[in-house]
């Protein structure tokens, strides 16, 4: 009975998590503008928002009084930072510059297994081939999705920025796995404030160089605001501490509805529809993440106490 509640606890910590991170294309929309009314560029937005969330990071570990890092804690901290802070932004946001976000989704669509499987290597689990049919169906339904709202049927052209759009989902995932594993050792709050840091050095004079020159909406400040306090520093606090209670390999799943949670945050900010499609690939998807919680994964008989 420990176990499940641990897992529940873990996979709705993990649904929480989403949540937050689901609202940051939209409000990534607002802080960039348009083509006809740009507003800042997607790099400053990237790199300002890790450079926020890192201030921030800074004051918590102060006020916490965390403990430094263990020595072999440095490298998997900075593989968390290369993989989360700079990694996936960096990459997403020169992609997007290339092709619409309906595409980006197809290739970012499979990170949720991308990050099962990350999970799985890194703690030595075996998950039962149920859970990875679920988990296939579950990226399956998503890519499709993405698709067809794209308006791409069946068809599928290749873009030079989707090599980038895979190298973010792999940073992702990597992020994720790294995060996960640490946060057995340390606390899921102090290792994304210590990735944040890490990634400091770079962050912070790059936001200093590229701060927009001309005028800037209050609305896309705000929602600047929102990336670098909710999507980059505190929707990790829930998303790691449930990839510690429920493990890696079953909360990443949660990652499928990211997509349609996105877009209802999409109706209220962007003014665009909820339709009959999102609902009911939604309530698809649901299904298959229910089905991967009934799978058997197979624990490694122990945590290393090594984490790197």
């Amino acid at each position: 009975m420990k176990d499940a509640n641990a897992l529940n606890r873990g996979l709705w910590l993990g649904l929480a998590g989403i949540v937050i991170f689901a609202a940051t294309l939209p409000l990534t929309r607002l802080a960039v503008g348009t083509p006809e009314a740009p507003h800042m560029s997607s790099v400053f937005v990237a790199l300002a928002r890790a450079a926020l969330a890192a201030s921030l990071a800074a004051l918590y570990l102060l006020a916490t009084r965390a403990p430094w890092p263990q020595r072999h804690e440095w490298r998997p901290l900075a593989l968390v930072a290369l993989g989360v802070v700079l990694g996936f932004p960096l990459l997403t946001s020169v992609a997007l510059r290339h092709v619409e976000a309906a595409h980006a989704g197809v290739i970012l669509g499979l990170m949720p297994l991308l990050t099962a499987a990350a999970g799985a290597l890194l703690q030595r689990q075996r998950p039962a081939a149920g859970f990875w049919w679920c988990a296939g169906l579950g990226s399956a339904l998503v890519v499709t999705y993405a698709l067809v709202r794209a308006g791409a049927g069946t068809h599928l052209r290749f873009e030079p920025a989707d090599l980038l759009l895979l190298a973010a989902a792999l940073c992702a995932a990597m992020g994720y796995a790294f995060g996960g594993r640490l946060s057995h050792t340390m606390r899921p709050e102090h290792v994304i404030s210590w990735a944040l840091l890490l990634a400091l050095p770079l962050s912070l004079p790059a936001t200093w160089l590229l701060w927009p020159a001309q005028a800037v909406p209050a609305s896309a400040w705000w929602a600047l605001v929102y990336l670098g306090v909710f999507s980059m520093w505190l929707g990790f606090f829930a998303w790691y501490r449930g990839l510690v209670l429920g493990g890696t390999v079953r909360v990443s799943q949660v990652q499928l509805l990211q997509p349609f949670i996105t877009m209802l945050f999409a109706v209220p900010l962007l003014g665009e529809k909820l339709d009959a499609l999102t609902i009911g690939f939604a309530l698809a998807v649901i299904c298959t993440v229910f089905l991967s919680k009934k799978m058997a994964v197979h624990p490694a008989p122990h945590l290393p106490s090594n984490p790197g």
